[in-house]
């Protein structure tokens, strides 16, 4: 890691610049792909899959049979940790389902908002080296719980083109029938389009590489609603002198294992302890199996000593991190001056992990620095929230008067007018 001690406020911004991962001409190969799949469909997708993955599925769609056939083949006790996890992550978010008071704005007048689901969406789940079967459940449960009538999944076959055993598992604890074997820059194509076998749908969620976030990117400006453009992985720590540096080190090694373009970084009043830590993560580095991928991501990543944790804290809102860890004495202390976060872990055993997995809030979380406006999802992604009015004599007579006087002298009369014979009607 590269460390900084006390570095001047003005050269902050840079410190928290993300490493990039340069891809030759990302752009124009998504737009490509996405071309190819608007205009051939079915076709392109086996097309691309032979070359990305190695292998084209018997099937696009994977049937229910195939499905569980593949559930079946799951331990146990991993199908119970599936289990807790959903009731955790159902718990939490099943509390963010709130009905708003009607508001009487004049009387006569009654406001309201209600949440409708969005009645299709498309989740992409990556495969990889580490197909994410627990982005499933931060997906899928939200979405179901909001209402959503129709779910697509889209995940790539992989080598083999076969559903991988654990997401076809999570698929079926979570009632998911209809899964598609497509991967990459091409599903979200597929979802946002449509093509013979794969419905288009009104929203995509979903993280990815490179390619699949700009992808979600194209599709957007093309009118296709998605949740965020969800990057590589990334954690800020903020450590006191107390904190453990064996936690401290599996924290950041926990994101550094994502992916070489992960970013970790670790603020701390104390030199002696960031010295502890980095010597910390190269003994646990060594015992990874994604030790290499971990070993490159921390290339990129920062190490920085500054005076105080108040300093520490303002600094994690210059980076606006995904995951933010407080591993302090009394964490609650600094909850009002955190202003930019995707998700805050609240003391030295909150470890980010568990927030990955099973704590119960969603690991799909703003990054690159897009947490200083943007939230992670929540049953409110895949939600309408649509207005409503209510009016009687008496509010239409207490609110015609402003509102053809502010329509007049807009230049609007037609909306005066709408207003104004209504009121005639009603006097006669």
């Amino acid at each position: 890691m590269k460390t900084y001690s006390n570095p001047i406020r003005t050269d902050w911004p840079s410190l928290c610049r993300r490493p990039v991962v340069t891809k030759t001409d990302l752009r124009e190969t998504v737009a490509t792909i996405l071309n190819e799949v608007s205009t051939r469909g079915d076709n392109a997708l086996r097309e691309f899959a032979l070359r990305f993955d190695g292998a084209v599925p018997q099937s696009l769609r994977v049937s229910m049979e195939t499905r569980d056939r593949l559930a079946a083949q799951v331990a146990p006790e991993l199908v119970e940790a599936l289990k807790q996890a959903i009731a955790t992550i159902s718990r939490f978010h099943d509390s963010q389902r709130t009905v708003e008071p009607e508001v009487e704005t004049v009387p006569g007048v009654v406001c309201f908002r209600r949440s409708l689901p969005i009645e299709r969406v498309g989740i992409y789940i990556p495969g990889g080296t580490a197909p994410l079967f627990s982005s499933l459940l931060m997906l899928a449960i939200p979405a179901k719980l909001a209402g959503v009538r129709e779910i697509a999944l889209c995940t790539p076959g992989g080598k083999v083109g076969v559903l991988n055993e654990v997401i076809a598992c999570a698929a079926q604890l979570l009632e998911l029938d209809e899964i598609y074997l497509v991967g990459g820059a091409q599903a979200i194509g597929a979802l946002a389009y449509g093509t013979k076998t794969i419905p288009a749908v009104q929203k995509i969620c979903g993280p990815g590489n490179s390619f699949v976030t700009e992808a979600k990117l194209q599709v957007a400006v093309e009118g296709i609603a998605i949740d965020m453009p969800a990057g590589p992985s990334e954690v800020l720590v903020v450590a006191d002198e107390n904190a453990d540096p064996r936690f401290v080190a599996a924290d950041l090694l926990a994101q550094a294992e994502h992916g070489p373009d992960s970013q970790v970084v670790v603020v701390t009043t104390q030199a002696s302890l960031l010295d502890r830590v980095l010597a910390e993560i190269d003994r646990q580095l060594a015992l990874l199996p994604r030790g290499a991928i971990a070993s490159k991501a921390l290339e990129e990543s920062v190490g920085v000593v500054v005076s105080t944790l108040d300093e520490a804290v303002e600094f994690s809102n210059v980076y606006a991190p995904e995951h933010l860890i407080l591993s302090v004495d009394d964490p609650e202390r600094y909850v009002p001056a955190i202003r930019n976060a995707g998700s805050v872990f609240l003391g030295y055993l909150a470890a980010e992990a568990l927030g990955d997995y099973a704590s119960g809030t969603n690991h799909v979380l703003p990054t690159n620095g897009a947490a200083r406006a943007l939230s992670g999802v929540s049953v409110d992604t895949f939600v309408k929230k649509v207005t409503f009015q209510r009016v009687t004599a008496e509010g239409l007579t207490r609110l015609a008067p402003t509102v053809a006087r502010m329509a007049y002298y807009e230049g609007l009369d037609a909306h005066a007018r709408a207003v104004l014979i209504r009121e005639e009607v009603l006097n006669g």
